[in-house]
């Protein structure tokens, strides 16, 4: 998926989109998602100045968007929306810092009663950053008969 593919499924937009390209896609089962490490993101101003990190919890949010492209990529999910609901044994191995490029593998495990969980974990130069599991609510799409329109 290029970025236009990846803008039609994500309801994400700049500054909060963390994924640039999805190069290995089975919809509804896995995605493999790049995200290219700029010194220009907003949260280096703050995260540290001197010494830009990128947040931990904007790597888990990562790995959540490119679970989201597996997961809402596949036609019969299309235009759902995931939302935050646990994270679990997410590991943390490396900092990631300005010029790094994430490969970011997410994996759905499973789907029950409007709740889904991921696998996922990050590398970059084949080096793991971190891994763990995510659980995310489902939002289905309100159908326009429902709000009376």
């Amino acid at each position: 998926m290029d970025i236009t593919q990846i803008l039609d499924v994500l309801p994400h937009r700049y500054p909060f989109l963390l994924v640039d390209r999805i190069i290995d896609l089975e919809p509804g089962v896995k995605a493999v998602g790049i995200k290219n490490v700029t010194i220009n993101e907003p949260h280096f101003s703050g995260h540290f100045p001197g010494r830009p990190i990128m947040p931990g919890v904007l790597l888990i949010e990562a790995m959540a968007q490119v679970g989201a492209c597996a997961l809402f990529s596949q036609e019969s999910n299309r235009g759902q929306l995931g939302f935050l609901a646990g994270v679990d044994k997410m590991r943390f191995k490396k900092q990631v810092v300005p010029g790094d490029t994430l490969v970011i593998t997410s994996q759905v495990l499973k789907l029950k009663s409007g709740f889904g969980w991921f696998q996922g974990e990050i590398k970059t130069n084949d080096e793991l950053v971190c891994r763990g599991e995510i659980m995310f609510g489902i939002e289905k799409p309100a159908r326009k008969d429902d709000a009376g329109v």
